[in-house]
C-alpha cells in the first residue's frame, strides 16, 4: 500500500498528471514563441591572418589572430561598422527597418542582427546574421564579411589581413526563437511546478 504522506509516493501516484501538465506547459511555451517573428541565421567565416615575422611560431600567430578577432567583434557592433556594411555595393538590402528607428534602437537592432564570434584555435571569425527572410540574412552576412575584408584594416592596422573562407549559408529552418529549447524549458518548468504542488498538498 502507498503511504500518501510520503512525498515520493505522492509523486508516483500523480506521475501521469505531472507529465501531462509538463506537456501542456511545453505546448503553451511553443505557442507563445510564435508571438515573436521567427528568424533564420546565415553564417560566413573570415580568416584572420597575422603577418609572420621570422622566428614566430604558428601557435603564437593563431593566438595573435584570436586577440585581433576579439577586438574586431567589439568594433563590428558599432555604428561605424554598420555604415561600412550599408555602403557595400551589389547587395539589395532593405535598410529601412534600421533607418526608421532612433539611434539607440537602431544600434540595439544591429547588435541583435549581427552576432560575430571567434572560433578559438583557428583564427577564424564567424559572422552570424539573423533575419525573418533567409535571403536577407545571407546578404547581410555577405555584406558584413566583405566590409570586414575591405575596410577591416582601419581597425587592426596593416599587420593583419582578412580573407573570406566560407561564403554565407542560411539555415533551412528558423533558429530564433529556439522552439525546441523553449518546449524543453516549458516541460521542465511545468513538471517541476506540478511536482511541487503535489508534494506540498
Amino acid at each position: 500500500m502507498f503511504n500518501i504522506h510520503n512525498p515520493l509516493e505522492r509523486l508516483h501516484r500523480r506521475f501521469k498528471l505531472i507529465f501531462l501538465v509538463g506537456i501542456l506547459v511545453a505546448l503553451l511555451s511553443v505557442g507563445f514563441t510564435f508571438v515573436f517573428p521567427l528568424e533564420y541565421r546565415a553564417d560566413a567565416q573570415v580568416l584572420i591572418i597575422s603577418k609572420s615575422n621570422s622566428g614566430i611560431d604558428p601557435y603564437t600567430l593563431v593566438r595573435s589572430a584570436e586577440r585581433v578577432g576579439d577586438n574586431v567583434i567589439q568594433v563590428m557592433k558599432t555604428d561605424d561598422f554598420y555604415q561600412k556594411v550599408k555602403a557595400q555595393k551589389n547587395y539589395d538590402i532593405d535598410w529601412t527597418v534600421f533607418e526608421s528607428k532612433g539611434e539607440r534602437e537602431k544600434r540595439k537592432l544591429w547588435q541583435k542582427t549581427l552576432v560575430p564570434s571567434v572560433v578559438y584555435g583557428t583564427g577564424v571569425l564567424n559572422i552570424s546574421t539573423f533575419n525573418t527572410n533567409s535571403d536577407t540574412a545571407v546578404k547581410l552576412a555577405a555584406a558584413s564579411a566583405d566590409a570586414l575584408v575591405a575596410r577591416g584594416w582601419e581597425y587592426v592596422g596593416g599587420d593583419v589581413t582578412m580573407k573570406v573562407v566560407n561564403n554565407p549559408i542560411a539555415t533551412r529552418w528558423p533558429v530564433r526563437p529556439n522552439l525546441v529549447l523553449n518546449a524543453l524549458l516549458g516541460f521542465v518548468v511545468g513538471t517541476l511546478l506540478m511536482g511541487l504542488l503535489v508534494v506540498r498538498k
